[in-house]
């Protein structure tokens, strides 16, 4: 699966704080967000025929994208698209993962959004749209094939940048996992005081995803981290732990 400036903004003001957790966004079970127009955060990757990205190098960038999106002053306060992000976050947090190549990419540069580029990958972030309301160039865009690889096992983590950990026992192909990332990378950035959102935002926003080892992930699980249980709308169980964000200013 896979979302007119190319620059993104930074932006003084913190996002919206996450609801209580009785109504989470990421819980499987029907809550009052259900009644609440539906809304998804499109996301498209650019996979070129001939150089596609790394896998864990698309999840990092898409991770990132999305805390560019939630982080730019046109998401907040009056900007452009704050109706559209508060609209969006009252509801289920939904994010689609799209790709794209050639002539497709380009269309989609066209669209007011965010284009985040990382060592390989490059994913443009676009502000939520209606459910059933995608613009006729992103709609067209396929959502299956997203099979990425590392061409080589990726390097232990920077023990001073927060990690993104995926569940080691839940198979999720490329897009499932680059939008499981996007959500692990939002709930740490609602759970961040003013002072720590500002400094991670400063630094360019530095993070690694990584596959957590089964003790390791049982761990984290307990810790009182940020974590993850998917709606089940597509490819995994409802109510199935994906990701825990570790962020070393959420441990106490």
């Amino acid at each position: 699966m896979t979302t007119n400036d190319l620059t993104p903004t930074p932006a003084p003001a913190p996002a919206p704080a996450p609801a209580p957790a009785q109504d989470s966004p990421f819980r499987d079970e029907r809550t009052a967000r259900d009644e609440a127009p539906q809304f998804v955060l499109p996301l498209v990757a650019r996979i070129e025929r001939d150089a596609p990205p790394a896998r864990t190098d698309a999840l990092e960038t898409a991770a990132r994208a999305v805390l560019v999106m939630l982080s730019d002053t046109r998401s907040l306060g009056d900007g452009e698209w704050a109706e559209a992000m508060r609209s969006w976050q009252d509801a289920r947090i939904r994010k689609v993962v799209r790709r794209a190549r050639g002539a497709e990419w380009r269309r989609a540069e066209a669209l007011p959004g965010i284009t985040v580029a990382g060592k390989s990958a490059e994913v443009r972030v676009f502000p939520p749209v209606p459910l059933d309301g995608w613009p006729k160039d992103l709609a067209r865009l396929q959502v299956s094939g997203t099979d990425l690889d590392d061409p080589e096992p990726p390097a232990d983590p920077d023990p001073a940048a927060p990690v993104l950990w995926l569940n080691p026992e839940v198979d999720m192909s490329a897009g499932k996992a680059m939008a499981q990332a996007g959500h692990g990378a939002q709930l740490a950035w609602w759970d961040l005081d003013d002072a720590a959102r500002a400094a991670w935002r400063d630094a360019g926003f530095p993070l690694a995803v990584r596959t957590a080892a089964p003790a390791h992930w049982q761990a984290l699980t307990t810790a009182g981290l940020p974590l993850v249980r998917d709606a089940g709308f597509t490819e995994v169980a409802p109510g199935s732990c994906t990701v825990v964000a570790d962020h070393r200013a959420l441990r106490g």
